[in-house]
């Protein structure tokens, strides 16, 4: 890309002035580049482009999460590059989407994400604490994946549910149980209090994914019968979910259900057409 629009004369009277471009438009072309390629290549065509790239228009969306899983970065370098890059947007980012993230990067994004309402943070060791006192710093999300978080809890849902009012995606899958240390989180025993704190908070929410929760059907119930908005719910390995009386009509009545019984992967048509979930991603890399 580096070659074919080079800011020299002779890519000037061929592709026109790119290093003349207002820096607000050639974003909007820049942030359809793969991030890793946005800062290795497309900044090294000129220095309006440099500029360009460094500056708050292509950080609207800070999405960080595949170059984290690609290089396994510690929490400390995935804290340290979140802050730069929000340091970087002026606080104008929309979206943060993060790997491993840890208290302090979680902490510094959230005060600096008045604008924010696109939160991906899945397997990060954030703890209810941080996100009780950042919650309110939150207010505009309107999407949020806390999959893998294995130091939120309820209270952290609730939390967050308070402070987040308009939220209408959650995701919030947890790994299967022979994943994890028992030490970590005891998987078989029945626990409704995630699901109930997602009822009572969340009541906006139209997609929402449980995999492998805690809850059972009292749980289950107090979802559908105040998040009344939902269309979509995927409870795929939720063992302690029976389905007991009229729980699975009531499911079924969405225009998406995942059940908890592991659906085959021969299931063509709703892998195209449903969203891609985690932990695959095709996320941009920073």
């Amino acid at each position: 890309m580096a070659k074919l629009m080079k800011c020299n004369s002779n890519s000037k009277q061929k592709w026109g002035k790119w290093d003349d471009l207002n820096h607000e438009i050639l974003a909007l072309i820049l942030v359809r580049i793969p991030a890793e390629q946005r800062v290795s290549t497309a900044s090294l065509v000129c220095k309006s482009w440099m500029a360009c790239v460094l500056g708050p228009f292509c950080r609207v969306e800070i999405d960080i999460q595949q170059w984290c899983r690609h290089r396994n970065l510690p929490v400390h370098d995935v804290n340290s590059a979140v802050r730069k890059l929000v340091q970087r947007s002026n606080g104008t980012f929309r979206r943060l989407s993060a790997f491993r993230l840890g208290d302090a990067g979680f902490a510094f994004a959230a005060n600096w994400g008045r604008y924010l309402k696109v939160l991906e943070i899945p397997m990060s060791g954030v703890n209810d604490k941080i996100v009780e006192k950042s919650a309110e710093s939150l207010a505009n999300l309107t999407v949020l994946d806390i999959s893998y978080c294995l130091k939120i809890t309820h209270l952290g849902i609730e939390a967050l549910g308070k402070s987040c009012k308009s939220l209408i995606e959650l995701k919030r899958n947890m790994p299967p149980p022979e994943l994890v240390s028992s030490a970590k989180v005891k998987a078989s025993k029945l626990d409704d209090r995630e699901a109930i704190a997602i009822a009572d908070t969340m009541s906006l929410l139209q997609q929402l994914q449980l995999g492998f929760g805690h809850f059972g059907d009292n749980g289950l119930d107090a979802i559908l019968a105040k998040c009344t908005a939902l269309t979509r719910l995927d409870i795929q390995g939720c063992w302690n979910v029976k389905l007991d009386g009229d729980l699975e009509d009531r499911c079924l009545q969405l225009s998406s259900f995942k059940s908890p019984w592991i659906y085959e992967f021969s299931r063509e048509s709703d892998d195209q057409d449903d969203d891609e979930e985690y932990p695959s991603s095709d996320s941009d890399s920073e």
